[in-house]
């Protein structure tokens, strides 16, 4: 969901280590703590223990606003998220994490819930190729305990009758790669937020015994079209809405992922090595691929 640009990488561990030690001579994590913020964040994120593949999934719907208009509910959504985590070691800010992702997300008909392989766009008229969202990779920026200056990094958590609760809001406004090289005159940077609010049990997020938690999360993202939509300009933004969980064990993926993921996306069924270093791919990274590769069928008929 997230598409952060991947930055340089701290040195990462061998996938065979196992997980970060947990507080000396305690069976409860410290939230207060540079190694607590660490264990907490992979726990929800991922696992204490390196390598090991943990799934988020999640659905909901998409909306159109256009001003004059009433919203439109456009699409459906069903998604999913495979990832690992690894230690990363920094000389200045101790013991860390990065994680590796690659993530599916669906559009459904929004009355009949099947997958979408063309839309009828009722602002132009045209029928469209949908392009579901295939991002591989989506990986993170190594995390650590302590800022640059070795300071502690508070963790943006609430509790309330034990139940822990974290939210952040994640800003993009990025060049957008299908534009071309004058967006600084003429316009054309991608604008958008995505918001990520998390929960789940404070025993379990807190247990140093347990190496996972297994959260709720809701995700809102507040976008411009989809550029698949071909909207050409039009006025108008899209919001999204979804809920998920991560799961126990790829089996709890809904049958209509899993098949999908067997027929179109055979790789999704792992996430990426702990030592990838390929660039994010995002929306807009995947569509001009597709854009591109079909100018080259264009021009070369029979082409591949």
């Amino acid at each position: 969901m997230n598409h952060l640009t991947l930055s340089s990488l701290a040195r990462l561990a061998l996938p065979a280590l196992l997980s970060l030690p947990v507080l000396a001579g305690a069976q409860t994590i410290d939230p207060d703590t540079a190694e607590g913020y660490v264990q907490i964040n992979r726990k929800i994120q991922c696992s204490l223990e390196d390598a090991k593949p943990v799934v988020y999934s999640w659905s909901g719907r998409a909306y159109a606003r256009v001003p004059g208009e009433r919203d439109k509910h456009l699409f459906n959504l069903l998604g999913m998220n495979v990832r690992q985590c690894g230690t990363v070691e920094d000389p200045d800010r101790g013991t860390g994490y990065r994680m590796v992702s690659r993530e599916i997300m669906l559009y459904l008909d929004p009355k009949t819930n099947e997958i979408l392989k063309s839309w009828d766009n009722p602002w132009s008229g045209e029928t469209v190729d949908v392009i579901h969202v295939a991002n591989d990779p989506v990986n993170g920026r190594p995390s650590f305990g302590r800022d640059a200056e070795g300071n502690v990094t508070p963790v943006r958590m609430s509790e309330i009758n034990g139940t822990w609760m974290m939210n952040f809001e994640v800003p993009l406004f990025y060049t957008n790669p299908l534009a071309g090289e004058y967006q600084k005159y003429v316009g054309g940077t991608y604008h958008a937020t995505e918001i990520f609010d998390f929960n789940g049990d404070m025993d379990e997020l807190l247990d140093a015994n347990k190496a996972e938690a297994f959260p709720v999360v809701s995700w809102v993202r507040l976008s411009q079209w989809l550029p698949w939509m071909e909207m050409n300009g039009r006025a108008g933004v899209m919001y999204f809405n979804a809920m998920g969980k991560k799961l126990e064990s790829f089996e709890q993926l809904p049958a209509a992922m899993k098949t999908e993921i067997s027929t179109s996306y055979p790789e999704y069924v792992a996430p990426p090595p702990l030592d990838d270093t390929r660039r994010n791919e995002t929306s807009w990274t995947y569509m001009k691929k597709i854009i591109d590769s079909r100018s080259e069928t264009t021009e070369k008929p029979g082409g591949h």
